[in-house]
């Protein structure tokens, strides 16, 4: 095994985890760091999953309050004027 010697510099989001980390399972930077990119190379290097289609199904909301959406000040009456209703 041929070990290699680097310096990391760190950013503070980072450096403060690794830290945080530390404390809670009690071991050294050394180990703490090539576990995290042992973990994260082999994630990095795996094959993205084929991810599904996203699909929503279509309801009715019922008509149309507005003569379009193109005239916003039309459709903040509106909508005003459902929220004084509502009260």
């Amino acid at each position: 095994m041929i070990a290699m010697r680097t310096t990391l510099t760190l950013d503070p989001d980072v450096a403060a985890a690794v830290k945080r980390l530390r404390r809670i399972r009690n071991e050294s930077l050394n180990k703490l760091i090539n576990d995290a990119l042992r973990r994260g190379l082999k994630q990095m290097s795996a094959r993205a999953k084929p991810r599904q289609p996203f699909r929503t199904e279509p309801i009715d909301l019922g008509r149309l309050l507005i003569s379009g959406i193109d005239n916003i000040g039309e459709a903040l009456k509106t909508a005003e004027i459902d929220a004084l209703k509502q009260r």
